[in-house]
């Protein structure tokens, strides 16, 4: 109850700075500084919440403008603007412009039958809108695309409500639980994100043209709604900056950097963040164009952010998107490989069974595209890891680690390299026969422990002997530790 209180309190505006119309979108939204020759403007102060601000945007003051337009009366209700097809070719430029003044108007949702004539009147202004960029119908003039990127940037570009988590005492809440906070004025939001993903795919745009109001600011603005916990708008999000990148060539160092930062803060500073996961999928992409040799740059971004990312705890959230970019990378450049697994080996989970049978799952992808040589190098950290693995109580990290033996790519690497191996991890094998309480890890090891002995009957004999000495010499010191507590027993019964 308290989060809803909290989260509620952050959505609602004050009746004093909202007209039944709400404000007009902010122009310094969308780049350019221009405005057109109808809209007047006042200052205003936007202040993101403190813990969703970016380093980029702490506190900026941008600039409201607030149309008199003349689809909308004094008494403050809009009027109907006329379809494109009933319009001369010649007009409907103005028409455009004057449709999109009417999407500039922003409505609170919260009261759904508050204003519902003019926010269906909006609503399918924007429909048309989108179906008109879609269509290909005319070539949207420089000025009116400029009007629809600071259109499209006032009613997206909005300070997000706090998390379910902040300022709420409940940090230590698993946030997979958390309810996502579904955005009430998504009726309008989506046909705005919408209309911004056909100017961006549309083959009438021009790049050397678009890139002046897509520009810097505005790819870093759409980066910081990546963190809205509304899944329908980072899955739009998530396409619309994929088209971006593709197209925008001159935008891509930009992009990977701004991906950077985001990770570097959710690393090191909050692990909170809701669109770890599609940014993920982003670089996925990103990943597997990348050209050969790779550059240093590229190399250096899965050593500082990628291989970070299986700290957090929340890593459960985004494995399978991260697991898939890391995969790339070793296909890429295998010798990558031995990186990798000593960087899983970093961050190799203590206490979190369900994080560990994750890192299982992804270290079984990695050595798939693993080399021979790249193996040898990390084989010996990583089988002390595995052998710890097969002892674990919880059986589900046991039979994934047990589990590796089922590869027969992984299986040739061991067999190559067995007279390494095998004395590393024949103990674990041996207690897990001995002592283990599943019955299905007991068989499993017992399978595990035949292929040994038929890929080397000799090397399999040594170990064993290896093994018996060892614990011979176990039980002697067991018993010289007895000994000695039995002795210091009768020496203080004596005393007494």
């Amino acid at each position: 109850m308290l989060n809803k209180i909290i989260k509620r309190g952050h959505k609602k505006v004050p009746k004093s700075e909202v007209s039944d119309f709400g404000h007009a979108p902010p122009s310094a939204a969308a780049p350019g500084g221009r405005n057109s020759g109808n809209v007047s403007t006042s200052d205003v102060v936007v202040v993101n919440h403190a813990s969703r601000v970016t380093n980029s945007i702490q506190s900026q003051q941008v600039t409201s403008s607030s149309l008199t337009m003349t689809s909308a009366s004094a008494s403050g209700n809009m009027e109907n603007l006329p379809l494109f097809r009933d319009v001369p070719v010649s007009e409907r430029q103005v028409l455009f412009l004057r449709k999109l003044q009417i999407c500039c108007y922003q409505f609170d949702f919260n009261d759904t039958m508050k204003m519902v004539r003019e926010k269906e009147i909006k609503r399918q202004t924007l429909v048309e809108l989108v179906d008109y960029v879609q269509s290909g119908a005319g070539k949207i003039s420089e000025s009116n695309q400029e009007e629809m990127i600071r259109m499209i940037s006032g009613n997206i570009m909005r300070c997000l409500p706090p998390s379910s988590h902040e300022n709420t005492g409940s940090e230590n809440m698993e946030h997979e639980e958390d309810e996502p906070c579904l955005e009430p004025a998504w009726p309008h939001l989506q046909l705005v994100y919408e209309l911004l993903l056909r100017y961006v795919v549309s083959s009438d745009t021009d790049t050397k043209v678009a890139k002046r109001f897509i520009d810097h600011s505005f790819v870093l603005k759409l980066l910081d709604l990546f963190d809205s916990e509304d899944p329908r708008e980072r899955e739009y999000l998530k396409t619309i900056l994929h088209r971006v990148y593709g197209k925008f060539m001159v935008h891509r160092p930009f992009i990977r950097k701004g991906i950077n930062n985001i990770f570097y803060r959710f690393i090191y500073e909050t692990e909170r963040h809701s669109g770890i996961g599609e940014l993920l999928e982003i670089l996925g992409s990103i990943i597997n164009g990348f050209a050969l040799p790779m550059k240093e740059e590229h190399k250096l971004f899965l050593v500082r952010a990628l291989i970070p990312l299986h700290k957090p705890k929340t890593v459960a959230m985004y494995h399978q998107q991260l697991s898939y970019c890391i995969v790339q990378f070793v296909e890429k450049d295998y010798k990558l490989a031995d990186t990798v697994i000593r960087g899983l080996l970093k961050y190799w989970p203590v206490t979190n069974c369900q994080k560990e049978v994750l890192f299982l799952q992804e270290l079984e992808e990695v050595l798939e595209t693993t080399q021979a040589a790249e193996f040898q190098r990390s084989m010996v950290p990583l089988f002390r890891q595995i052998a710890r693995c097969l002892n674990s109580p919880h059986f589900q990290v046991a039979e994934r680690a047990l589990f590796l033996w089922n590869n027969e790519h992984i299986v040739g690497l061991i067999a190559q390299n067995r007279n390494v191996i095998f004395p590393i991890i024949f103990d674990s094998l041996q207690k897990n026969i001995d002592n283990h309480w599943n019955q299905a890890i007991h068989g499993l090891t017992v399978n595990v422990r035949k292929m040994f002995m038929e890929m080397d009957a000799d090397l399999f004999d040594e170990c064993q002997r290896q093994y018996s000495v060892k614990a011979a010499r176990a039980t002697e010191l067991e018993e010289q530790r007895e000994l000695r507590w039995r002795r210091l027993a009768d020496a203080a019964a004596q005393g007494c």
